[in-house]
């Protein structure tokens, strides 16, 4: 996948298959698109190229009386997911007030069609861009018919009688509903980020744990709470028990922190990029009155863990023998 950062460093090719949009998540509505976009290329014998934006434009336009928008996948998880996507080429926009004010229609053909070159352009279901969100369905078939480009809208993807959407996903997340969230997604949903150093607290416990420093401080964290999550450490898939929040039994903390003990790893981690896969909700997080309590509990939370690995197991066998 080759990524670009610029119209001008993208060489100019007619037959391209274009799809647009801030793709927070990649969910299973995305992914709908981006087969569609890598099927029409070939079926025409053109490249991919998809257009992203970066920072999220929610972030750039951001409306006092609004909440900040918290990013389902920072730009590098993003990237990572398209690349498993086998996406050929993704443009990744820098986004500001600037861009947002430029007029729909001279986007389109003085960016779009001037600069990269378009053959067919493909858009969801509920896709608006350009000035005042005045480009639309109708506008880009009226400009592919003088410019010699065709549009395909696609249709929504639902999960259940809900049409899958990065909002939704989100709510789901912030409710701790973390296996509604993987459905719409198509995969666990993951937090990469850096490991720094921590107060040794869980060390001297004798339950040591990875503090994971996020890529973007606008990357949601899911409900606090204890979580059985995994990570691909050289190139093993390690399972761990992960607790999002402020610590409460021991720190006064405002700010929610993400840490994570790993279960079958005792190597150190300290500055290494690592990303965390979520995978079962387990409680939520609570202070307690002594450590004899707080330990106990964490007893109980490896148990439940240990159960649950147990099962994913036996289903990847059973999967693997069919």
């Amino acid at each position: 996948m080759i990524v670009y950062h610029s119209f001008d460093d993208i060489p100019y090719d007619k037959k391209t298959v274009l799809a647009i949009g801030t793709f927070d998540g990649v969910h299973r509505g995305h992914q709908t698109i981006l087969e569609r976009l890598t099927a029409k290329a070939s079926e025409i014998g053109a490249r991919t190229m998809l257009m992203t934006f970066d920072p999220h434009p929610q972030i750039v336009l951001q409306k006092p009386d609004r909440e900040p928008v918290q990013l389902l996948t920072a730009i590098q998880e993003r990237l990572f997911l398209l690349h498993k996507m086998r996406i050929g080429n993704v443009l990744v926009m820098p986004f500001s007030k600037e861009f947002a004010a430029i007029d729909a229609t001279v986007f389109i053909r003085d960016y779009l069609v001037g600069k990269i070159g378009l053959s067919h352009m493909l858009i969801g279901h509920d896709h608006m861009f350009g000035r005042n969100r005045s480009g639309n369905e109708e506008m880009l078939q009226q400009l592919g018919s003088e410019l010699d480009f065709t549009v395909e809208k696609m249709p929504p993807l639902s999960a259940g009688s809900e049409v899958i959407s990065s909002t939704k996903i989100r709510k789901a997340l912030k409710n701790g509903e973390i296996d509604q969230a993987n459905d719409m997604l198509g995969y666990s949903y993951m937090v990469q980020g850096r490991v720094i150093q921590g107060d040794g607290r869980g060390r001297k416990l004798g339950i040591p744990t990875a503090n994971i420093e996020s890529l973007t401080p606008h990357k949601l964290l899911p409900r606090h709470g204890v979580y059985l999550v995994s990570s691909q450490l050289d190139g093993k898939t390690v399972y761990g028990m992960a607790n999002i929040g402020t610590r409460p039994t021991f720190t006064d903390d405002i700010l929610p922190t993400l840490e994570v003990h790993f279960l079958d790893w005792d190597k150190m981690l300290y500055d290494r990029e690592i990303v965390i896969s979520f995978l079962k909700f387990i409680r939520e997080e609570r202070k307690f009155a002594g450590l004899d309590l707080f330990m106990s509990q964490i007893y109980d939370d490896r148990i439940t863990c240990l159960e649950y690995i147990e099962r994913l197991q036996e289903q990847q066998s059973g999967s693997k023998a069919q």
